[in-house]
């Protein structure tokens, strides 16, 4: 295998997946939108390339698998906005390609169950740019593309503790609400598995397999921080940024068999109360 990783966005999910890699002789190049940041990868085992500021055309010809995590701006991809041609020109010898969206692309399903097949329905501009930049990736011919839709993003570092030690976490009502989500480290765990069985085009679902309202995961942990638990609040009455209520919009519940059963992925985290605790083993070290 050749082990050589180009990333667009050197994001979250993308130092999950080099924490794997770089160990294991990966060279991987990350992309960044400051030479500020640039220590701070390196450290990371991972090359820096400030982008936009350099032209990546020659690594998108030379390197074999290429993971894109940055997200749609102004509703476009930035990726294929610049380099559309030079993936176009290099997708017949590539190897992997992934693309990072999101489940927000399915929208609301009233509660009910969907899979990778299930029609894509979201009603928010940001989701409805994700099925764009989908769609935009799918249509260059002869790339090898993985698309992960990926539920809500928590681990290390990102997560309710903090809101909970500041007294500013919320435990918003609203009756049959589900959100799903997805440890960062199950995130990087799918990847390295898709890197290595490089099929392609597919689409997968990850997220854990216990779909849950969000009141239930910051009681749990408030109980592991031994704090008090917020009281609750109907979403009728809660002051909510815009942002924030459009979250409440969609209420659907994600299937994943697809990922475990083609990648062989099996969850590190299979829910939410599994890693939480693991977080926060992590931070008390």
């Amino acid at each position: 295998m050749d082990k050589r990783l180009l990333c667009f966005g050197y994001g979250y999910s993308a130092r999950a997946l080099a924490a794997r890699l770089v160990p294991e002789g990966w060279h991987i190049v990350g992309t960044t939108r400051s030479t500020q940041n640039f220590d701070r990868i390196a450290a990371t085992g991972v090359e820096p390339l400030l982008w936009p500021g350099t032209d990546p055309r020659t690594l998108v010809q030379e390197f074999p698998n290429v993971l894109i995590s940055a997200a749609p701006e102004a509703g476009r991809d930035p990726v294929l906005d610049v380099l559309r041609d030079a993936f176009q020109a290099a997708a017949p010898k590539m190897r992997w390609v992934g693309y990072l969206s999101t489940t927000g692309v399915y929208g609301d399903h009233q509660g009910n169950w969907v899979d990778e097949r299930s029609p894509l329905n979201a009603q928010m501009e940001r989701s409805r740019a994700r099925i764009r930049a989908e769609a935009d990736w799918l249509g260059l011919s002869d790339l090898p593309l993985h698309i992960f839709r990926l539920a809500g993003i928590y681990g290390p570092g990102r997560g309710p503790f903090e809101k909970l030690r500041r007294g500013t976490a919320r435990r918003i009502i609203k009756p049959g609400q589900l959100f799903g989500r997805i440890h960062v480290d199950d995130i990087a765990a799918a990847l390295e598995l898709s890197l290595e069985a490089p099929a392609g085009p597919a689409i997968f679902n990850l997220t854990d397999d216990v779909p849950a309202p969000p009141q239930d995961v910051i009681a749990f942990a408030a109980s592991l921080l031994g704090l008090p638990v917020p009281p609750e609040e109907p979403f009728e009455d809660a002051a909510l940024s815009g942002m924030a209520r459009s979250f409440y919009n969609d209420n659907k519940r994600v299937r994943n068999d697809h990922a475990k059963r083609t990648l062989g992925w099996k969850l590190i985290h299979p829910d939410y109360r599994s890693g939480l605790a693991a977080n926060l083993a992590l931070a008390e070290r």
